[in-house]
């Protein structure tokens, strides 16, 4: 079943079940063979941060660390606001595997397609 899956992710640790079941989704759509991208932005942006999602680890899932790894190995793309990475003045030399910084315009352009999207 070829074809795009969009997940936007506003939560970090301020609602650590969100930004889980985000990449529990992200995961189960990649594996579908999905051209899958996880939008982060809000909050959502500090996960973009290596080492930050360490700790995260909801009862009854993986570690969100291990969701997050697995999603990029498994050929998933994860795209960071940036004007909410720059208000939260995070460090770009910090940035997980497969992370990359984009404007708003990037994330129309995929979804422009009709591409579904979920939002968490």
């Amino acid at each position: 079943m070829p074809g795009k899956f969009c997940v936007s992710l506003t939560a970090s640790k301020d609602n650590c079940d969100r930004a889980t079941v985000a990449f529990v989704v992200a995961n189960a759509a990649v594996a579908s063979d999905k051209e899958t991208l996880v939008f982060l932005s809000i909050e959502g942006v500090r996960l973009s941060q290596q080492g930050f999602a360490d700790d995260i680890h909801e009862e009854g899932f993986a570690p969100l660390r291990e969701l997050m790894a697995n999603f990029v190995k498994a050929g998933g793309t994860i795209w960071v606001c940036s004007p909410c990475f720059k208000k939260r003045k995070l460090d770009e030399a910090r940035l997980i595997p497969g992370a990359t910084i984009v404007g708003g315009a990037k994330l129309v352009e995929f979804l422009s397609g009709g591409a579904p999207s979920v939002s968490y």
